[in-house]
């Protein structure tokens, strides 16, 4: 609490002020109708001033443990905040020590667990991510965020039907989400459950008008319920996607590009070795499901796993390596 003390010597001056400021009133010996203070009387007395004195003291113990939670949960929130600091920095040894430093002090806390699963998540712990995510929701079973990590770690752990039934919870606690949530139309995709998946990114379009990929996602389950050609003819329109290589990508589906074109706009001009990593990466997934959906499952999988040898820290990169892992034949048509 800013400009306060807690837990310090204030308190115990408040204790003070309240059981002296009480006292003198309630304990004065009032002497008996005839005026002489009868041993009975004191007798009588006494025993209300031991019971007084036992509420008090009751009372004064149950106040000196409010500046010691209240200072717990300040300490609590400080390290949370210092933690998200040091995970945005990239700082994810500091970050974890801060969460962990947390969670033992108030283990009731879900958002200790919520903020160490995300470390976890960024280091590629999926499994300790997950177990943090179970807490948190265990703890506070409301929170859809919550549900959102776990679904998102589920898909990474190739759980996708779990990272489905996550996805769904959010969006039942936030209904706001449903049109934005692209990563559970693509956890329907490898479900194969597409016609859910269509409608999905049909949504997601209303929201993000301009994103190819959406725009190919939604493609690739149109091909799966009824092949390339009519995913052809009912590919969304996008009007302007800046980031490269995406709308050589779009030509590509869309029947008036080339595999080529992608590849050689995510090499064009002199890109950072970064920037050209992270543009090859796309160029090679989406060259690898374009494949993909038009049944060439051997050029399917070589560009697949050339992608997730281009590794960025975006979801898409993990979409990638859980399709490569997966056993042959589960992601491409017959």
């Amino acid at each position: 609490m800013a400009g306060g003390r807690i837990g310090g010597s204030p308190h115990f001056s408040l204790l003070h002020d309240f059981c002296h400021g009480l006292l003198p009133n309630k304990l004065a010996m009032t002497p008996p109708l005839g005026g002489a203070t009868s041993a009975r009387h004191s007798t009588i007395t006494l025993r209300k001033m031991r019971r007084i004195t036992l509420s008090l003291t009751a009372a004064a113990v149950s106040l000196a443990a409010v500046p010691q939670a209240l200072g717990a949960q300040e300490s609590v929130a400080g390290l949370l905040n210092e933690a998200q600091a040091a995970y945005k920095r990239g700082n994810e040894r500091r970050a974890r020590s801060l969460a962990d430093q947390a969670i033992k002090l108030d283990p009731q806390q879900a958002t200790g667990y919520l903020l160490r699963g995300a470390i976890y998540e960024r280091s590629q712990e999926h499994a300790l991510a997950l177990a943090d995510y179970d807490e948190a929701i265990r703890l506070r079973p409301e929170q859809a965020p919550a549900y959102n990590r776990r679904g998102g770690v589920r898909f990474k752990l190739d759980r996708i039907e779990d990272s489905l039934r996550d996805f769904d919870k959010a969006i039942e606690l936030d209904p706001r989400q449903e049109p934005h949530h692209w990563q559970r139309g693509i956890s329907y995709y490898y479900a194969g459950l597409y016609e859910k998946g269509r409608r999905q990114f049909a949504s997601h379009q209303t929201v993000n008008p301009d994103d190819v990929e959406n725009a190919v996602w939604h493609y690739l389950c149109v091909a799966r319920l009824g092949g390339a050609r009519e995913a052809r003819g009912s590919i969304l329109r996008i009007d302007g996607d800046s980031r490269v290589p995406m709308m050589q990508i779009y030509r590509l589906f869309r029947g008036d590009g080339t595999i080529a074109g992608v590849l050689e706009a995510a090499r064009a001009g002199s890109p950072s070795p970064q920037i050209l990593n992270q543009q090859l990466f796309y160029a090679h997934l989406y060259i690898g499901l374009y494949h993909e959906a038009n049944g060439k499952a051997k050029a399917a999988r070589k560009n697949i796993v050339q992608a997730v040898d281009h590794q960025v820290g975006h979801y898409m990169w993990h979409v990638a390596r859980v399709h490569a892992q997966r056993p042959r034949g589960d992601n491409s048509r017959p």
